[in-house]
């Protein structure tokens, strides 16, 4: 398989490296940490003026109508220089709101123009008993009830795309967040990005605001990718400084790079990423050729979650004191890990997924050409 981007992909990558190593050196990053903005707010016109926000938006629409293979190698660029900007969650919204909900189409407009902030959370969606948001029928339209927890950006955006539960079926509902009857508890995150509390009561939609019950397989496995594609990004990247630095720290008179144990530690977390990158890969080709992409999405998900805590904690433990010196920039990653597991919901959760799934589809020598996963749902 080839698993190297086209020579325009590249480029693309290439130009958002550039782009946010103007806006994240350490310095620029610890004065973010240490100062009140949500997210990086210059960064962000940046992105918008050079159309990084609508990778995934369609043309028609005011978007660079590209695929997911674009929009990972930005997030990859992205989770290396550990900028904090909507990327994906913004355009991801957006562009589940033109295929599913194309009644809505101004505000998909709206997003590619710039001129309206759209957040995603999936978070719920992990959680024991399902998503807290409910939705009853009010004639012609919907009411909410419940709570979302720690959508990002949610006091600074203008709508929000989230699960909820109607007539016991999940679906994700596209929330005004200036209606009447939502409260907000802000908060930030350990990587320093601005989240809040969504408590919603009574709160009244209309009917188009809910998706189509196709919408979750649509944006979840590509929720996944991109997850997972920021995760990669801040892996990769976390293991190069550490290599870096084990290849000039000494100890007994020698650099501690050629100690065994740590040389193998750098080896397991290297193995951790390229088992990430070529699932990941296949995943991604999956997603742009309109393939089913259950188990896929469920086993990349398994894989950046493990990846961002063993290059984590490996990457911290060879580091010693220093690394738990807030004013050295390695603990930024740990952080980034820590935040991007977490949305990912954890291995466990995926595995037992993954598990019910394998028990549903147990022919054995199971290949991806075989009838049960060869449609999807998320296809356009």
């Amino acid at each position: 398989m080839e698993f190297n981007l086209n020579e325009d992909q590249q480029a693309f990558a290439d130009s958002a490296r550039a782009l946010f190593g103007d806006y994240c050196s350490d310095e620029q990053l610890r004065r973010h940490d240490e100062g009140a903005e949500p997210f990086m707010h210059d960064l962000w016109q940046q992105c918008i003026a050079n159309g990084l926000h609508g990778v995934l938006i369609g043309e028609a629409q005011g978007g660079l109508g590209l695929g997911m293979t674009e929009l990972l190698a930005l997030l990859q660029e992205q989770g290396r220089a550990l900028a904090l900007v909507p990327l994906w969650e913004h355009q991801l919204a957006a562009a589940a709101v033109q295929h599913h909900a194309p009644a809505l189409g101004d505000v998909v407009a709206a997003a590619a123009e710039g001129r309206t902030l759209l957040t995603l959370s999936l978070d719920s969606l992990a959680a024991a008993h399902g998503p807290a948001l409910r939705a009853t029928p009010a004639g012609d339209a919907w009411r909410l009830d419940g709570l979302c927890a720690a959508v990002p950006l949610a006091a600074q955006s203008q709508h929000a795309l989230l699960p909820v539960l109607a007539d016991g079926v999940v679906r994700l509902v596209l929330l005004d967040l200036s209606l009447p009857g939502i409260g907000r508890a802000e908060g930030r995150t350990q990587h320093h990005l601005a989240v809040a509390d969504l408590r919603l009561q009574g709160v009244q939609v209309g009917a188009g605001a809910l998706l189509d019950v196709a919408a979750l397989d649509w944006v979840e496995p590509r929720a996944v990718a991109c997850l997972a594609a920021l995760q990669l990004g801040v892996s990769t990247q976390q293991l190069q400084r550490t290599v870096q630095y084990v290849s000039e720290r000494k100890q007994f008179g020698r650099v501690i790079g050629s100690f065994q144990l740590v040389a193998g530690q750098m080896a397991d977390g290297h193995i951790a990423c390229e088992a990430l990158r070529s699932a990941l890969a296949q995943l991604v080709y999956r997603l742009d050729a309109g393939l089913g992409c259950a188990a896929p999405a469920l086993a990349v998900k398994v894989l950046a979650t493990d990846a961002g805590h063993l290059v984590g904690h490996k990457a911290q433990h060879v580091h010693g004191g220093i690394g738990v010196d807030i004013s050295y920039p390695i603990h930024r990653f740990l952080y980034w890990s820590r935040a991007l597991g977490s949305t990912l919901g954890g291995s466990e959760a995926s595995l037992q997924r993954l598990g019910d799934w394998l028990a549903g589809h147990d022919t054995l020598g199971w290949k991806y050409d075989l009838p049960e996963d060869s449609g999807a749902a998320h296809a356009v």
